[in-house]
């Protein structure tokens, strides 16, 4: 067998690459609810976290404002998530609804079977390998803590 010595080709093509293939398995699964996985992974930070002002909620998710402004319009118009006023008349504040609650109740099952079918793909050694090499990773890029990922809890 031979020894790599060095990386070969674009880590970020390749970790983008990655990314991608995953995201196409989750999205797959979620569809099913009617959301998207970016849709499911934001109503589970507002439960989890919520109610919350957008920009922590935007710095928890690790995502910028605009996108976040973009994500949240159609979930506040289907009535899971509402803009409220927050601490003064300049602030708003995110939270979940009922209906809300009940839509992530029902994308989660399908969450799960994505992540019991990598697992099952991959293998869990490796998937508990990859999260400690993500977390490492972050962590040595200069991520103080590694991104809350809510929509893993059971």
């Amino acid at each position: 067998m031979t020894q790599i010595s060095k990386p070969q080709g674009c880590t970020n093509f390749k970790l983008r690459q990655l990314g991608r293939v995953v995201s196409r398995h989750y999205d797959a699964h979620v569809a099913a609810s009617g959301l998207k996985t970016s849709q499911y992974s934001l109503l589970s930070h507002v439960i989890r976290l919520g109610p919350l002002r957008p920009v922590d909620l935007a710095r928890a998710m690790k995502v910028d404002a605009s996108t976040l402004t973009r994500n949240l319009k159609p979930l506040v118009a289907a009535g899971w998530l509402v803009q409220g006023e927050g601490a003064d008349a300049r602030s708003r504040l995110i939270a979940v609804t009922e209906a809300g609650i009940a839509k992530r109740k029902e994308a989660q099952v399908h969450w799960r079977e994505a992540q019991l079918g990598l697992n099952k793909i991959l293998g869990v050694e490796r998937v508990i390998a990859l999260h400690q090499l993500i977390d490492e990773s972050l962590a040595l890029l200069g991520d103080e803590e590694p991104a809350e990922q809510p929509e893993h809890v059971g």
